[in-house]
């Protein structure tokens, strides 16, 4: 992957759905090189998907939160069959410290916030944070390469 790559990932991030033609003028290149390199970069799986962003908030779940829960890893293999049949949960991430899993939810209301808790509760210990306001949203880091990464952590 080379820096043309990193400015097509940059640009596409930012507007999945920007015109093949722009992108191409934005790296210099022509519209067929830019395809071809898009499609290097989605075999390599690099590039995943693309996807639309939806303001959740206004389609009525005003109400986000963390949620931390402290299960027994063997509970894993009823736990994650059931984490993604809950369509409020919204992200999944299994993390290391107290607690063994971090939850990303949205609701239209606390008290189905408080539901949603006491079902999960079957599984372990909860703690919850409500999110007030979310000032930078969920981005991929800056697309550098690895060695420029490195190299600024030295410093």
């Amino acid at each position: 992957m080379d820096a043309i790559d990193r400015k097509i990932l940059q640009l596409l991030e930012r507007d999945a759905r920007m015109p093949l033609k722009q992108l191409a003028k934005a790296v210099y290149l022509s519209s067929p090189a830019v395809s071809a390199r898009i499609r290097n970069l989605e075999q390599q799986g690099i590039l995943t998907g693309y996807r639309a962003v939806v303001d959740i908030q206004r389609i009525g779940y005003p109400i986000q939160a963390f949620i931390n829960l402290e299960m027994e890893p063997r509970q894993k293999a009823e736990f994650y069959p059931w984490a993604g049949g809950e369509e409020n949960i919204l992200e999944c991430n299994c993390v290391t410290g107290q607690y063994s899993m971090l939850l990303r939810v949205a609701f239209c209301s606390t008290m189905d916030l408080d539901q949603f808790i006491g079902k999960l509760q079957r599984f372990g210990r909860t703690q919850t944070q409500i999110v007030f306001s979310t000032p930078i949203a969920l981005r991929a880091p800056g697309i550098v390469p690895p060695e420029e990464v490195l190299k600024g952590s030295k410093e």
